[in-house]
């Protein structure tokens, strides 16, 4: 019966009918007696740590360089001339370094992706290998953007 009271009434039914008294907090300052939460500048910065970041960076920058893709279509959409003027500028060595980063970020995300998915599967979980995968995710998207802009310059 008291566990029927207790789950229809909730505690304080089972309170009243053991006859136990409900305390009130003792101590409502909480917080000065609760460690603190680490922080980054706790912690060494390991290279598996920085690879994360980094991809949670490339992602945000990918919204970025959407955005430049977006307006490019449009001034090939619009006009002849809005074409040309979005050109020039993504043809300028500021747009081209914009560009070079776009195609980078897009590349180190990629296979940051892939990490995942083969850690998805169970492989590459000890730290011998998080760590190869992270540094072959960093050394692969350098050279497949290196590769790709110099087939872009090559068939230019």
């Amino acid at each position: 019966m008291t566990m029927l009271r207790w789950a229809i009434g909730g505690r304080r039914a089972h309170e009243k009918s053991s006859g136990l008294k409900t305390r009130a907090m003792a101590n409502t300052d909480l917080r000065s007696n609760r460690p603190l939460s680490p922080h980054l500048q706790v912690y060494r910065p390991l290279f598996t740590m920085m690879m994360s970041i980094l991809h949670r960076i490339t992602g945000v920058a990918l919204y970025g360089g959407t955005v430049l893709v977006v307006i490019w279509l449009l001034a090939a959409a619009s006009s002849p001339e809005a074409f040309d003027w979005v050109t020039d500028i993504y043809g300028s060595i500021l747009g081209r370094l914009v560009l070079f980063g776009f195609t980078w970020s897009l590349m180190h995300h990629m296979l940051g992706g892939l990490r995942h998915f083969i850690w998805d599967f169970g492989y590459g979980l000890d730290a011998r290998g998080r760590n190869w995968l992270a540094r072959a995710t960093l050394a692969g998207s350098l050279s497949l953007t290196l590769i790709l802009w110099i087939i872009g310059y090559a068939v230019r």
